[in-house]
């Protein structure tokens, strides 16, 4: 006799029902979502963690007295898989939403006085939502404005799931319709940057599509963002462990996994150090030069195509003040190197003084920099942001790299990302760089980890548990069907894109 969970949620017993047994392999967000959703349909999970934490490239770690995030993650309100998993592990109240859209952004390079703009949104119907905004927008010049407005109109025309826009640069794109290049670093960029980890020019036009349609010409509430209040450990390893563990799952942290192949049987050979686990099916939810490394011959018929996704980094810049020099939660800039601050104080446990995290993309040409050049390079920039920090002296500054935050979004990268079945019957796949429509985003690795989980359940004869989240749009791996609703949520909204790798 088994255990099963009927659709409806509830738990029965089905003696006619032989044990199944799935191991996930990676613990970011991707394999805890594969895990949760396999083991809500009754399915016996075991996942496998090589790092001695959850949570993949959204962490936490000790630092003297401070909790720190490896880097700033942030979501939207139309990331609605993520905040459908932040509602499965019980962390919705500690990530919550803005009210309403509102974005402050400094031009270093205008008089101090006159450096700040804003992006916020109006309760109007889209596009006019934001039409106050663009409109009033200081960093842009009247006529810059209104070449904003025919672009965003002919973007919002764009089908992002057209397989020629990812053979098209972005940058091209805006250029063709009346972008100079003023409007390209405070606007496209200011958001590209931030959900693609690329410029413009470097970046996909079926990508980049998919996140200004999304975010900004969906639904007025589309882009209003959230971010967690409390350490990302807290959300991506504490309580994505317990609700794990109320589910019946199985966790192995500190276990790598080094080769993965099918038995005469059918069934599945996992192999850690020293043993080896069976399992009916088997989810890889790791990166994908690690992914190509497991996969066994046949598994996919170009498994190269794996290797030729390139990655992006992402360098986060930590620096704790002695006292107060940011009055506002978050901030973005433009005229100077710095990208994004991010008031990190509460999260932290900072007792006094502040704590600010600078979040820098596509930091190709940083990335390997000694600590003592960008603390000679990024302080002088914050003082030359925020005045108060003038006078305020310097606790502590140190850096967290991402060298491989995030798969690189270049035209072409569309045809090269695989979908979450495998030509090897039982093994599936699963992350932020398969193929989910989306850039490389928590959004995107947790609909990835839906779509494993849903062929898995498929090929198990295992019923859809109710409370898995159901994709709006069809996909060849996924059913289609109504979402869950969500607090806050509104109809027809899908997806979004803050990438995972750092916001």
């Amino acid at each position: 006799m088994t255990d099963g969970i009927r659709p409806d949620g509830v738990r029965t017993t089905e003696p006619d029902r032989p044990a199944r047994h799935a191991v996930v392999v990676g613990g970011g967000l991707a394999g805890l979502t594969a895990a949760l959703s396999l083991a809500d349909a009754g399915v016996r999970v075991t996942l496998l963690e090589g790092r001695p934490r959850l949570g993949g490239l959204a962490f936490s770690f000790r630092r003297g007295d401070l909790t720190v995030d490896n880097g700033q993650h942030v979501y939207l309100r139309c990331c609605t898989a993520y905040r459908w998993f932040l509602d499965r592990i019980g962390g919705t109240e500690l990530a919550p939403l803005q009210d309403r859209l509102d974005v402050p952004v400094l031009d270093a390079a205008r008089p101090e006085g006159r450096r700040l703009g804003r992006i916020r949104r109006d309760a109007l119907p889209v596009p006019l939502h934001l039409g106050r905004s663009l409109a009033t927008y200081p960093h842009l010049s009247l006529a810059e404005r209104a070449r904003v407005g025919r672009a965003a109109l002919a973007l919002k025309a764009l089908d992002p799931a057209d397989p020629a826009l990812d053979t098209q640069s972005f940058g091209e794109w805006l250029a063709a319709h009346g972008q100079s290049a003023r409007a390209v670093e405070a606007l496209w960029d200011l958001v590209g940057v931030a959900t693609l980890n690329a410029t413009a020019s470097d970046a996909s036009l079926g990508l980049a599509a998919m996140v200004f349609k999304t975010g900004l010409l969906s639904d007025p509430g589309a882009a209003d963002i959230g971010w967690a209040r409390v350490p990302l450990g807290e959300l991506h390893d504490r309580l994505a462990r317990k609700a794990l563990g109320s589910a019946g799952a199985r966790v192995e942290v500190r276990t790598r996994v080094t080769s993965v192949s099918r038995k005469e049987n059918g069934r599945w050979s996992v192999q850690v150090p020293g043993r080896s686990l069976e399992a009916d099916a088997v989810v890889l939810a790791v990166p994908q030069r690690e992914a190509h490394a497991l996969l066994p011959a046949g598994a996919l018929d170009a498994p190269e195509r794996l290797l030729a996704i390139g990655t992006a980094p992402i360098l986060n810049v930590h620096v704790v003040y002695d006292r107060t020099v940011l009055s506002r939660p978050f901030v973005a800039a433009i005229g100077t190197p710095v990208q994004w601050i991010f008031d990190r104080t509460r999260a932290s446990g900072l007792k006094d003084g502040q704590y600010l995290a600078l979040s820098q993309s596509m930091a190709h040409r940083e990335i390997d920099t000694p600590v003592a050049e960008l603390r000679e390079r990024y302080l002088p920039e914050l003082r030359r942001l925020l005045p108060l920090a003038r006078d305020a002296r310097v606790r502590d500054f140190f850096v967290t790299r991402e060298r491989t935050a995030t798969f690189a979004p270049s035209p072409g990268v569309g045809r090269l990302r695989p979908g979450a079945r495998t030509k090897a019957p039982g093994l599936y796949l699963a992350g932020a760089w398969t193929a989910t429509g989306w850039p490389a985003t928590m959004e995107s690795a947790v609909r990835s980890g839906v779509s494993a989980a849903d062929a898995a359940l498929s090929a198990l004869g295992r019923p859809r548990p109710s409370r898995l989240f159901t994709f709006e749009e069809a996909s060849p791996d996924v059913p289609t069907g109504d979402l869950p609703r969500l607090p806050g949520r509104r109809p027809g909204v899908t997806g979004a894109f803050v990438r995972e790798g750092t916001r």
